[in-house]
């Protein structure tokens, strides 16, 4: 990001950080004056980068004045916002970069300096997106028994000792120090047993670090040996490329390496110059970076290469809804109870495509985590994003994530410059909001689901009437239909040696997973910690219980083990049996003969209890009838007292020492506990393992060639990656009072909307139809290469072309009248000279805000679209790209103009047009009528006549 425009009106408002002298920054606070303290904090951060970027041309003064007088101008003016970063995944990204690599040669080709073509906007960009899972079958999946031969039951520990059996070989771990001995006798000597210079994984069964799992490798061989040409582009880029970063693969996925590494919370890379971080990038995770007060969301890549050349988005000033947190969390609510309840309000409250921002006493008390999964759910309630202001609680996270300690005296003072810092014991002013959501934390309460259906909620508190309900209703989807005089059956069962009774209600099955709703740290750290509490308490979980153990990954496994509470988990029971699909799918040991007799003798409505996804009758074993789902803590609760009848507020989990009840309350860990071992443990190793990553890259990205020439070397043969002809055409110099002429065009397709191409179209083209599907790669790696992209478009098999009057990606060329690939249709009119456009009906370009959607029109040779009315997204990149979008006036449209699309469309562009102009068209059959010319401002208009946002920059750049 360049330093401040020199050219500003708003120079005089730098001033120098108190204490940090040599730290400067826009005073915006004082600029705006009493309007500023009112405005939600969000726009606030709009306000900053206006004033910061204001040169007249691109940002205005006008523009800074409506922000900041949002309170009028919301829902009414557009406004600029240049964000400080961009951040990329490598699908998106690569058509990006190759843009990039074209640009270079078509300005030394018109005279220019390659070198200066660069990234003006520093670029992340994430290669995480090329794995593809050609091997499988790890050598612990699905494997309750992973040493092999007979299974016997788990021996109970004495509440004094830790387990002192042999723990069961980690078949396929050969390099693991523990107790199995396998050593290296078993280590594989084929190509794929070289271990990558990443942080080693812990064997599940001994916790002691091992070498990569065969299978890993394998895939990673495979990758890169797929993705060969598209990661030396990658590394080509890295060299090449100001202000790009790329981040290899095997790093970890785009909106983690966001959040754990790439944000900055407040920028002064550049002549120590003070800014708030802000993002935009390509991927819908994008929006979880406001968890930690960064201003960001997902965009199209036509808008992300124009931030990338230094142009602003954008976009219509939003209402900021103000989400009011008041009360206090239940200490029995976990993390998934509260973002799922804030999601449900949200949704219920018509926040679409509006900012959110979070206030109140209520926010102190959620964790980073817990923001940053709000922020992640705007798809599901349909914000634009939903913003937490950094806070205390923001700065001790920053702490564990590696800022240095001058690093966070600056952030914070800074920020508290600015009033970007949000200080809940401060009586200072609350801002106004468009309106304000209130959701009382104190409503929040813990549910289970079942016992046969997953959208069947049970209140924790509730659960054993209910359960009693259960009893006594008729058979169907919650009701078992047990006699009132035998509802308190009780059958005794002999089991190792002791007598247990086994009644309605009772646990039979306990399963600890950490899959799709319960991936949140703090979840499975619950667990550990109750378990821990448990055990020191002197509790215990019944032999014949079910127990298991099944994390989602290694990272789970670390983490429980690095928070020291896996041992007591195991000692309840809950042992690590591997990674995978297990009991949700019934994959699962059976019962023990002596339980399944007795509770199928006494006809027992016995219960599963497990933190999954799937639990209705019969899925987890064909005697236990109930199944719930419940958080991971409920789980191993449910384990320890052994039945469901329980009403954990009026009565004891069981007797501890000294004959002592213990009551859930007694051992359930606090918010604060878990916030302070999320952070310690978890975060702070996650940041140290991603850092050690980042730095060490690994083998196979560091020993991978790649060349460094100033110009790319583009191979004519590649399938991957091609240089496009958006540039074919650029000149130092455009007339651009003669830019606009009139057009004279036929009809490509006639649509209703804008529909996605489809992969398996494309083995129609070239040198593909000779390669298999796993030879194929995929769709997305194959965008840097516009031959495939634009054989694409309009390729889907369910296109709704009205000219041939069924799905297929056909359309008819005119005059001749020919059926033909749309793609071969517009390469006939390409050949013939004729230029076309598209005719469409409402919404045109909804569901795809993809940059192809726009370039593969493009270089189909479409000059204008003619819809009743656009996505928005889709519009702007038109323009970005230089289509025109035209727009029929209320009320018309192709069916009551009477048009065929047979017709020819002539359209006069006048050399003065101006935002949303109307213009003359004239057909072929002699009909005349008006269109919108649907450009919002000037600024759109100066980009469409030098031919769109590349080809406007590319100029700047002779």
């Amino acid at each position: 990001m360049d330093p401040p425009r020199t050219g500003s009106p708003y120079q005089p408002a730098i001033e120098a950080l108190e204490g940090h002298p040599e730290k400067k920054f826009y005073n915006v606070s004082k600029l705006g004056g009493a309007k500023y303290d009112t405005l939600p904090y969000s726009i606030r951060v709009l306000f900053e980068s206006s004033v910061r970027n204001c040169d007249g041309f691109l940002v205005k003064e006008t523009d800074a004045m409506n922000i900041l007088d949002w309170k009028t101008k919301q829902n009414y003016v557009e406004v600029p916002f240049c964000p400080a970063r961009v951040v990329l995944q490598d699908f998106t990204g690569i058509p990006a970069m190759v843009d990039f690599a074209a640009m270079r040669e078509a300005v030394r080709n018109a005279g220019g300096d390659p070198v200066k073509v660069n990234p003006a906007c520093p670029t992340d960009l994430t290669v995480d997106h090329s794995l593809q899972i050609d091997f499988s079958k790890c050598a612990i999946q699905n494997a309750p028994n992973p040493g092999g031969g007979e299974q016997k039951p788990l021996a109970r520990l004495s509440p004094l000792k830790l387990p002192l059996r042999k723990p069961p070989p980690c078949r396929g771990h050969s390099g693991c120090r523990g107790s199995c001995g396998a050593g290296e006798a078993g280590r594989s000597s084929g190509p794929f047993s070289a271990q990558i210079e990443n942080t080693p994984i812990l064997c599940p069964f001994h916790l002691q670090p091992v070498p990569e799992p065969e299978t890993v490798l394998k895939n990673q061989e495979m990758e890169f040996g797929r993705n060969r040409e598209r990661l030396q582009f990658f590394k080509w880029s890295s060299k090449v490329f100001e202000n790009v970063s790329i981040i290899p693969p095997e790093t970890g996925m785009a909106h983690q390496v966001n959040l754990e590494y790439l944000s900055r919370v407040v920028f002064d890379d550049v002549k120590d110059f003070l800014h708030p971080d802000s993002v935009v990038g390509t991927d819908s995770h994008t929006t979880m970076v406001n968890g930690l007060g960064i201003l960001g969301w997902g965009v199209g890549g036509i808008e992300t290469e124009a931030v990338m050349l230094g142009m602003p988005l954008t976009l219509t000033l939003p209402e900021v809804v103000g989400c009011e947190l008041t009360g206090t969390v239940s200490p029995f609510a976990t993390s998934i109870d509260i973002v799922l309840s804030i999601t449900k309000h949200l949704r219920q409250a018509d926040v679409a495509g509006k900012f959110v921002e979070f206030f109140g006493s209520g926010v102190s008390q959620l964790s980073i985590a817990d923001r940053t999964t709000i922020a992640n759910m705007c798809p599901e309630y349909g914000a634009i994003l939903s913003f937490f202001p950094v806070d205390n609680v923001t700065l001790k996270h920053l702490k564990h994530a590696g800022f240095d300690k001058a690093k966070l005296e600056v952030t914070e003072a800074y920020l508290k410059a600015v009033k970007l810092f949000r200080d809940y014991e401060s009586s200072s002013r609350e801002p106004e909001y468009s309106q304000v959501v209130q959701v009382s934390l104190s409503s929040i309460i813990p549910y289970v689901s079942g016992p046969k259906r997953s959208q069947d909620r049970v209140a924790v508190n509730n659960m054993k009437s209910d359960f009693q309900a259960c009893l006594n209703e008729k058979s169907g989807v919650k009701g078992f239909q047990i006699a009132a005089e035998k509802q308190n059956d009780v059958v005794p069962v002999q089991y190792e040696g002791n007598e247990y009774k086994l009644s309605h209600g009772c646990v039979v099955i306990a399963a600890v997973i950490s899959c799709t709703n319960n991936c949140n740290p703090s979840v499975m750290l619950a667990a550990g910690l109750l378990a821990k509490k448990a055990v020191e308490a002197g509790l215990m979980v019944k032999p014949y219980i079910r127990t298991s153990l099944s994390p989602g990954s290694g990272m789970v496994t670390h983490y429980l083990s690095s928070s020291g509470v896996l041992p007591y988990l195991s000692k309840l029971g809950f042992e690590v049996v591997g990674y995978g699909c297990s009991t949700c799918v019934g994959n699962m040991a059976p019962l023990p003969e002596a339980i399944r007799n007795a509770i199928k003798q006494g006809d027992i409505i016995a219960c599963g209890v497990l933190s999954g996804t799937k639990n209705f009758e019969g899925r987890l074993c064909d005697c236990v009838r109930a199944n719930y789902l419940a958080s991971p803590p409920l789980v191993v609760a449910y384990a320890i007292a052994g039945t469901v009848r329980i009403d954990f507020d009026m009565e004891p989990l069981g007797t501890g020492f000294n004959g002592k009840n213990i009551y859930l309350r007694d051992i359930w860990p606090t918010r604060q506990e878990l916030h302070t071992v999320e952070e310690e443990c978890v975060i702070s190793s996650m940041f140290k393992e991603l850092k050690e990553k980042m730095e060490k890259g690994n083998k196979r990205w560091n020993l991978l060639e790649a060349p460094e020439s100033t110009l790319f070397p583009w191979d004519l043969k590649s399938t991957y990656i091609r240089c496009p002809s958006f540039f074919d055409k650029l000149v130092s110099t455009v007339d651009l009072s003669t830019r606009l002429y009139a057009l004279h065009l036929n009809v490509l397709v006639m649509v209703r909307g804008l529909v996605r191409s489809s992969l398996t179209d494309f083995f129609q083209f070239g040198f593909y139809s000779r390669l298999t599907p796993r030879e194929f790669n995929s769709y997305g790696a194959r965008r840097g290469n516009d031959a495939v992209m634009t054989r694409g478009t309009f390729a889907n098999i369910k296109l709704l072309n009205k000219f041939i009057g069924k799905p297929a990606p056909k359309t008819v060329h005119f005059p001749s009248g020919q059926t033909l690939d749309v793609f071969e249709a517009a390469e006939l009119y390409q050949k013939e000279g004729i230029p076309v456009i598209i005719l469409a009906g409402k919404k045109y370009g909804l569901g795809s805000s993809r940059d192809w959607a726009a370039k593969g029109p493009f270089l189909l040779g479409v000059k204008a679209v003619l819809a009743e009315s656009y996505e928005k997204v889709h519009r702007s990149q038109l323009i970005g790209i230089g289509i025109a979008p035209l727009q029929f006036r209320p009320g018309e449209n192709p069916s009551t103009l009477g048009l065929t699309g047979r017709e020819q469309f002539s359209i006069l562009f006048p050399p003065d047009l101006s935002p949303r102009m109307t213009l003359d068209v004239k057909t072929s059959t002699g009909k005349v009528f008006s269109v919108i010319a649907l450009f919002e401002n000037n600024m759109e208009i100066t980009l469409y006549k030098n031919g769109g946002s590349l080809n406007f920059v590319a100029r700047r750049f002779l």
